[in-house]
């Protein structure tokens, strides 16, 4: 699309002598609905989208494990931070496990001040979207946390015990399916299983 710049430049120039040098006045007639011409090509060109860079590779992952993020975010202090959610799903990563996070409808309210959605946990998390969700106002975390583990075989990292959901979800009384951790005297831990030799 560079023919119309370039007439458009053209004219501009003829229309530009015929205005300057005397005796060229007959060069308007043909500048003035050229310059226009290529005023209206320029307009009506076809917008071209800037080129998407296609999207990061996916890691490749590992078995699922499934963070009950608004019970992570206190284990450092009593304080909700985000902090700790972000330190689990390194060390998960780091022994090659697949984190997803839910949290409840309100922290981003706890973190933030303001709602937040699930894109917007999955960005300062460092995650792909699809793998952060935020359930519904007036809904609780856990039941979707459990059903998710189940349809998944994914294990929960949480301190919660579920005790109200243990009726449906008899598998959370198993050990190991449960990944209990925090903060002792600093670094965080996790009760992982250890790797077989």
């Amino acid at each position: 699309m560079r023919a119309p710049f370039f007439l458009f430049l053209i004219s501009c120039i003829g229309v530009a002598v015929a205005l300057l040098l005397p005796g060229w006045s007959d060069l308007l007639l043909v500048a003035v609905p050229m310059a226009v011409a290529a005023a209206v090509l320029i307009a009506r060109r076809p917008r071209i989208a800037p080129r998407r860079r296609p999207p990061p590779r996916q890691p490749r992952t590992g078995p699922p494990v499934i963070l009950d993020g608004s019970n992570v975010m206190y284990w450092k202090t009593d304080s909700p931070d985000l902090a700790p959610v972000r330190d689990v799903i390194a060390t998960l990563m780091a022994h090659g496990l697949s984190p997803s996070v839910i949290f409840d409808a309100n922290a981003g309210y706890l973190l933030y001040g303001k709602y937040w959605h699930d894109n917007d946990f999955a960005a300062a998390l460092n995650l792909p979207d699809g793998r952060v969700t935020v359930v519904d106002k007036g809904t609780p975390a856990d039941p979707l946390i459990l059903q998710t583990a189940r349809k998944t075989g994914a294990r929960i990292v949480t301190n919660d015990r579920y005790r109200d959901w243990l009726d449906q979800f008899p598998e959370a009384r198993k050990r190991g399916h449960l990944i209990r951790g925090g903060y002792r005297n600093g670094p965080l831990w996790l009760d992982l299983p250890k790797p077989q030799v």
